[in-house]
This record gives structure tokens, C-alpha cells and sequence, in this order.
């Protein structure tokens, strides 16, 4: 089974951000970036699957500039087994990246997308439930643990509660908590 990653390039969680002069945003230029730190944990589930003999592929993508291949090869580095980049300069919109993310899942026929529950840098929340409204398949949010027995995933979440556990039909969009 192949699955497709998403692998977002922020600005790195332990650099101190400072507020552009006319309060349009933060300051980017100079600023050290990383791959966002939910798309890390989605990436770690996708190994860890592929690890039990339950994923085949791991294809990372991205949406964004050249620098994004700095992100790229980290994911290659944890354990994808490609990449694809979609080059895209400026600022980036949630639904853009989702008919992005949506056309490439359909492309390369993957079976699951991963993705961190949200981007620190926008803390959106709102890519990976429109990639799968877009294609019309299954999500489940906020896994904290995914399991693949055939054609069904069986993600875990905390909630208020304690714990929820949801089975989806594969195709399906997970993202990923802690």
C-alpha cells in the first residue's frame, strides 16, 4: 500500500519569532526552518506502518519554493522512499494545498494521506479534512495511533473523555497529533 506524506516547510519551533514592523506576519528571511512537527510525527506513523509490512511506499510531498527541498530531504532521510514537490512561491492557502495534495493522491493512486494536524506557523487545521472532502473519502483527525488490517484503518484519538477509537475505510485521510 502506498502512502503519501505531507511534509510542510515552518519556521523552526525553538527559533523566538518576531513580528514584521507593519504586523503583517512574522519575519521569515534568516529565520531557521524545519519540517512542521505534526508532519514529523505523520511521517514517523507511515514508517512505523511500513515497518509491520503494512505500507510498501512512502511518498513524501511538499507545496512551495526551492527551499522546500531541504524539507524534502529530511523526510527522504526519515525513512521516504521518494518525494514529489510541487512548486508553488508565495503564500500558500489551505484549500490551494488541499486540490494540490488531492490531484497527487489521486495521481499516484496512494491508498492513505498522512498529515500533522495542523502547521505551527498557521495552526489552520484545515488541509487534511478538505483533501478528503475533495475526494470524497474517509478522515479521521487527531490520531494519536493507526493500525492497517486489510482495506480498514483503526485510529485512536484523545478526546475530552479519554480515548476514541474509529474505523475508517481505506481510501482515507489520517492526521496526526501527539
Amino acid at each position: 500500500m502506498k502512502v503519501l506524506v505531507s511534509v510542510k516547510r515552518v519556521v523552526d519551533y525553538n527559533v523566538r519569532v518576531q513580528v514584521k514592523s507593519d504586523g503583517s506576519g512574522v519575519i521569515t528571511d534568516g529565520v531557521k526552518h524545519s519540517m512542521n512537527p505534526f508532519d514529523e510525527i505523520a511521517m514517523e506513523e507511515a514508517v512505523r506502518l511500513r515497518e509491520k509490512g503494512k505500507v510498501t511506499e512512502i511518498v513524501a510531498i511538499t507545496i512551495g519554493g526551492a527551499k522546500n527541498e531541504e524539507t524534502l530531504r529530511s523526510a527522504l532521510a526519515f525513512g521516504a522512499d521518494r518525494a514529489i514537490h510541487i512548486k508553488e512561491e508565495g503564500d500558500i492557502q489551505p484549500l490551494t494545498a488541499a486540490r494540490a495534495f488531492a490531484a497527487a493522491l489521486k495521481q499516484e493512486d496512494a491508498k492513505l494521506f498522512f498529515a500533522g494536524k495542523q502547521a505551527i506557523d498557521d495552526d489552520a487545521n484545515q488541509t487534511g479534512q478538505m483533501v478528503a472532502a475533495l475526494l470524497d473519502i474517509a478522515q479521521a483527525t487527531f490520531a494519536s495511533k493507526v493500525e492497517i488490517d486489510g482495506d480498514k484503518a483503526t485510529v485512536t484519538r484523545e478526546v475530552d473523555a479519554g480515548l476514541e477509537t474509529l474505523e475508517v475505510d481505506l481510501p482515507a485521510v489520517i492526521t496526526t497529533d501527539l
